[in-house]
């Protein structure tokens, strides 16, 4: 069984019925204990994954390896700091209730495992854990028509995609004899081997992927739950669970289906093209600014692809690079996002942030940092995240891919730069209320990220090689 090797998700799981049962007991206000208990058990876990040993347990349904330890601690990292960006705005909102960090602590359980799967069943057990508590979160604040809205639609399309996952890990099956990653690869091996039925079963698979990416055209579901959730809980959405995601489609594509490349680099390709202009063109209209976000977060998804559709080294290196910078700085604009409030009001229009350079002047420079790296414009750390992936798409020979790469950057630098404009240029809307000190020390942390990471990229980009030479070696 080799159990060691699951030790951070044991503590991890063990932490969320720890915070369950105290949650329970009659005290009069228990979520603020209970969500700092959950970012303790978050930084404790990683701390415990950075010293995890590696191999495979489990019967082989668990590897512990350079990868599965880069990815559990961003996810990780992104819970963390989801949890913290709730702590003033769910005792604003009245939605301080345990529960909440408890869903956090058992959706992050669920993307622990399905960074480390090494079979089709883990990789959908990990998958379920996690869907089963962002349709509670997305629908929490239950006395909100849009929450109810958001977690009901997202539930509804979530179910669609875990049965194509299911239809396509059934056809893999069917047709190489077993689930193990291993295995597969095995079977594989000869690609003319290869027969029409596991190719539409692998196309199943990342379709039920591509939805848990918001990928286009799996993407419908993201506006209306970005926007309907409450603001933290989309903050969760638009980290931890992207990391996640992306990750398991690196491992699957890149270990099992590694020698199909050739059948699944164009799907990608594709996949990849219509996200990037999706999510160029979309946002261009929107006036709320966490629909804008949803289809920013559907664009950098499309970028991301690029990486891995370049299917190489450089490209598979390329793809976490982007998601580190972009786990960054979306969790500092959304710390931004979460601080919107006037008068104790949670507001959401773009509009709403227009003079905030006269009345918060540091919340509007990090903002405008944050925009600026989203658009790729250099030196900041979104900038070298679009180069590594472009440059790998080139090296692979995919140069229309590189292009329209960016040609949808410069496009979305419109409504990037549009929050900028508004922030520094248009007659104030008022003072927004002040922010607490969690909100300014996220804010503060992916900003001085974000501006400084031009200085020493060398660690991260090394981290990341090892952690892709463990699923490619």
């Amino acid at each position: 069984m080799n159990w060691t090797l699951a030790v951070p998700e044991l503590v991890l799981g063990l932490s969320g019925l720890a915070i369950l049962g105290v949650g329970v007991l009659p005290k009069a206000n228990t979520h603020f204990a209970c969500a700092m208990a959950a970012i303790g058990a978050f930084l404790l876990t990683a701390v415990l994954v950075l010293g995890a040993p590696e191999g495979t347990g489990f019967g082989g349904q668990i590897v512990s390896d350079a990868f599965s330890r880069f990815t559990r601690v961003l996810i990780l990292i992104g819970a963390a700091a989801g949890v913290a960006l709730s702590l003033d705005f769910n005792a604003k909102e009245g939605m301080d209730r345990f529960e909440y960090p408890v869903l956090l602590v058992f959706a992050t359980l669920g993307m622990l495992v399905m960074v480390s799967a090494n079979d089709l069943m883990a990789l959908y057990i990990g998958i379920e854990l996690l869907s089963l508590s962002l349709y509670v979160v997305a629908a929490f604040n239950r006395d909100n028509e849009r929450s109810a809205e958001a977690g009901l639609k997202y539930f509804v399309l979530g179910a669609l995609a875990s049965g194509l996952l299911l239809y396509g890990s059934s056809l893999v099956y069917g047709f190489t004899g077993t689930t193990n990653f291993d295995r597969i690869a095995d079977a594989l091996s000869d690609p003319t081997r290869a027969s029409p039925g596991l190719i539409v079963g692998m196309v199943f698979i990342i379709t039920g992927l591509a939805f848990k990416v918001s990928a286009v055209p799996f993407h419908m579901w993201t506006p209306d739950v970005y926007e309907g959730a409450p603001t933290p809980v989309t903050a969760f959405f638009a980290a931890a669970p992207k990391i996640a995601a992306i990750a398991l489609f690196a491992r699957v594509l890149g270990g099992p289906f590694g020698d199909l490349a050739g059948q699944w680099q164009q799907v990608i390709v594709v996949i990849s093209m219509l996200s990037m202009v999706l999510g160029a063109f979309a946002a261009i209209g929107q006036e709320n600014i966490k629909r804008l976000m949803a289809y920013s977060s559907i664009g950098h998804v499309g970028f991301a692809l690029v990486g891995l559709a370049a299917a190489s080294e450089a490209g598979m290196r390329g793809l976490l690079v982007y998601m580190v910078i972009y786990l960054l700085m979306n969790l500092g604009a959304f710390a931004v996002l979460v601080a919107m409030r006037r008068q104790g009001r949670a507001v959401e229009n773009v509009t709403d942030l227009a003079g905030l350079a006269r009345t918060d002047l540091s919340m509007a420079v990090w903002m405008a940092i944050f925009m600026f790296s989203m658009a790729g414009i250099p030196p900041l750390a979104g900038f070298f995240g679009k180069m590594f992936v472009f440059k790998a798409a080139i090296d692979s020979g995919l140069w229309t891919l590189a292009i329209v790469g960016v040609l949808a950057s410069v496009v979305s630098a419109f409504y990037y730069l549009r929050i900028v404009k508004v922030m520094f240029f248009d007659e104030s809307a008022g003072a927004l209320d002040a922010r607490p000190a969690a909100l300014s020390f996220v804010m503060t942390a992916s900003g001085l990220f974000t501006t400084l990471f031009f200085l020493y990229p060398a660690p991260l980009v090394a981290a990341a090689a090892a952690a892709v030479a463990s699923i490619l070696g």
